[in-house]
């Protein structure tokens, strides 16, 4: 599929070292996007950064940690420095630990929070004025959150991962009603089962072992899938917002 409208813009990936993040990094690239890589993993950042340098891409590999405010305002500010204003940001960093919830893990639910939703609104907070000044001088504008179906279908041990996909869904109904008089897109992307690093976090064997045996079953959506729809919906001219995309395997739906 050819996105043209894409060409020359300047995009903000959090999330870029693995999975959707990554499948996005490189598709936006490809089609012309200037693309900030963020992430923990520097080493994956690099290679990533190199990959898309080595196709004729321009990326910039910067680490972060986005539960940490001033790690998200440095890394914003070096994107500014190179890049200048962003006109797409794409918030994918999350962490998906499921447990019973007898089982207490404060642990896992303060990171669940800390990462996919406070993470979520300061990665929003770095980059919005940028966000708000494209639009502003006439240009598209893009926020995409990447949550669940975990959002609205519930599995049992997922409790707290889902209430954290939900608030981002709500968080982006709520968005729109701020930024779309501002001509800011705001998309929430709810994937179903996708083949990603996601499961490999699950320190449960018996979820772990449910998890991998849904695999075995259903033919799962792959990141490259996500990133197709990330790429189309970003690329619409700049009156149209696909405020809402549920995207599922055809055996899960």
């Amino acid at each position: 599929m050819s996105y043209e409208n894409l060409a020359g813009r300047t995009a903000v990936i959090a999330g870029a070292a693995s999975g959707m993040g990554e499948a996005t990094a490189l598709l936006l690239a490809r089609n012309g996007v200037r693309v900030a890589l963020l992430a923990r993993r520097a080493d994956r950042l690099e290679t990533l950064a190199a990959k898309i340098a080595a196709e004729g891409g321009t990326a910039l590999a910067v680490a972060v940690d986005v539960t940490d405010s001033a790690s998200v305002t440095a890394a914003a500010e070096a994107v500014h420095a190179a890049f200048g204003t962003v006109d797409l940001v794409v918030n994918s960093a999350g962490v998906m630990l499921p447990n019973p919830i007898t089982e207490g893990r404060e642990d896992e639910w303060t990171r669940m929070l800390d990462t996919n939703v406070a993470g979520r609104l300061r990665v929003i907070r770095a980059f919005l004025p940028g966000l708000l000044a494209a639009a502003d001088a006439g240009r598209p504008a893009d926020l995409v959150n990447i949550s669940s179906i975990g959002a609205h279908v519930p599995f049992p041990s997922y409790a707290v991962y889902a209430a954290t996909q939900a608030a981002i869904t709500q968080l982006s109904a709520t968005l729109r009603t701020e930024l779309g008089a501002r001509k800011v897109r705001v998309t929430n992307i709810e994937p179903g089962l996708t083949d990603t690093e996601l499961g490999s976090h699950i320190d449960n064997p018996e979820i772990s072992g449910q998890l991998e045996g849904m695999f075995g079953f259903i033919e799962s959506l792959r990141a490259d899938d996500i990133a197709d729809l990330i790429a189309y919906t970003t690329s619409r001219p700049a009156h149209v917002n696909l405020r809402q995309a549920v995207i599922l395997p055809t055996q899960q739906a």
